[in-house]
């Protein structure tokens, strides 16, 4: 089996925005600090566990989230929050090296 998983994952930490859960993506809100996306955004990475106010933001690497909408392809293409803390494909946002899209549990694994 074809494993990924910490692959070049780098972490940043930042100040965490009011709303920001762990697990979600998420985008620079002000200087420092992270938040929570809204539908549509170009996410910046992933937040890790939220302790005393800040986070650790996974800024490139190998991720698996979930996505909603239309399936991702694999290969190069564009992914966006989805509102709800995973991503969607989309016109504009994030280029991604996407590397495998499970349609049954609605998960894609990409690089960022």
């Amino acid at each position: 089996m074809v494993k990924f998983d910490s692959i070049h994952s780098d972490l940043v930490t930042f100040a965490a925005a009011s709303g920001l859960t762990a697990g979600s993506v998420c985008k620079v809100t002000a200087n420092g600090t992270v938040g929570a996306c809204s539908a549509g955004d170009a996410f910046c990475g992933v937040a890790g566990p939220i302790r005393g106010g800040m986070t650790g933001v996974q800024l490139h690497g190998y991720l698996l989230l979930p996505y909603t909408g239309t399936a991702p392809t694999v290969g190069m293409g564009v992914l966006a929050a989805n509102g709800t803390g995973g991503v969607k494909t989309a016109e504009s946002g994030r280029t991604c090296c996407i590397v495998s899209v499970d349609t049954a549990a609605k998960t894609v694994g990409f690089f960022l």
